[in-house]
């Protein structure tokens, strides 16, 4: 059974008369990597920020690592890089490193120049961040983030600003500590194609409230080319399928609808399969979409 890291139990959350978070429940699994996605001000930063005990909940809870009565003893394992990173760009890569080391009672500094190595700024460890570029600034936020060991980081739009490069070594990172040191991350982005090439599950959230929590497996499934079939009796329409038309790749989903992989061109014959044997078809389209479009089809024409 999968271990549950990261909870949320209906959490609401004001800001004055608005509410911004509404009743969000989330689980985040050990070892996985959660995209949080959404439009600008779907309630992402709150929640995170809810996350980190920087601003209070109304009502609702949060679990980390199974417990949700000492959540500062337990925030001391996870690492926050929310909205800006917190660089002295006067001081060098490494004296940044050193503050932290400080800031968090982390007692060696033996593992700053690895961590630096990690992030590929050891050859730039006494370089003033002032003179980093934004990719730079981002690797040594990051750098900072981790120095810790924290079995969960949750970053907040770390590829932000970045160019194709700077997005494509933070990916790596990530990757790399998920699969080398078992970190679980959280991450929002609003560029979707990237959280496509690295999430194992996705999180959509439009005005505080949780539209759909989604595998990247079963994402796959939902955006491959298929013909989405609905009828009056599920499991007579798979009978059908696999006796009549020799249809054996198939998905059905919450025993409502199936999603079927194979003769996605010939929609005609499945329909009149389905009608001869005497079952009404309650919906049959042809669908399947990038993660982009998966997701504006659950949050609307927004910008994400």
């Amino acid at each position: 059974m999968s271990e549950i890291v990261l909870e949320t139990k209906e959490l609401t959350k004001f800001y004055g008369k608005a509410k911004v978070v509404n009743n969000l429940s989330l689980k985040v699994e050990k070892g996985h990597i959660c995209g949080l996605i959404g439009p600008n001000g779907a309630g992402k930063t709150t929640v995170m920020k809810m996350l980190a005990g920087l601003t209070a909940q109304q009502s609702g809870t949060v679990e980390l690592f199974g417990d949700g009565k000492n959540l500062d003893r337990n925030r001391r394992r996870i690492s926050f890089l929310i909205e800006n990173p917190m660089l002295d760009i006067n001081m060098s890569a490494y004296k940044n490193m050193e503050y932290i080391k400080i800031l968090k009672g982390i007692p060696s500094s033996e593992n700053i120049d690895s961590v630096l190595e990690f992030v590929g700024l050891k050859d730039a460890r006494d370089k003033k961040v002032k003179k980093f570029s934004l990719g730079m600034r981002q690797r040594l936020a990051i750098g900072m983030a981790i120095l810790s060991k924290p079995e969960i980081l949750v970053l907040d739009e770390p590829v932000n600003g970045l160019d194709p490069e700077g997005i494509v070594d933070v990916r790596k990172m990530i990757k790399r500590l998920v699969h080398e040191e078992e970190v679980t991350v959280l991450i929002s982005s609003h560029i979707l194609s990237e959280l496509s090439e690295l999430c194992t599950d996705y999180a959509i959230i439009n005005h505080g409230c949780l539209v759909e929590s989604i595998t990247a497996e079963d994402l796959a499934v939902k955006c491959e080319n298929h013909i989405t079939l609905k009828t009056d009796n599920i499991n007579l329409t798979a009978t059908i399928l696999e006796e009549k038309l020799g249809i054996g790749k198939y998905k059905v989903f919450r025993d409502e609808e199936i999603h079927i992989f194979e003769k996605t061109d010939d929609i005609k014959t499945v329909s009149r399969a389905i009608t001869d044997s005497g079952l009404t078809i309650l919906k049959l389209v042809n669908e399947g979409a990038s993660l982009e479009e998966y997701y504006l089809s659950k949050v609307g024409d927004v910008n994400a």
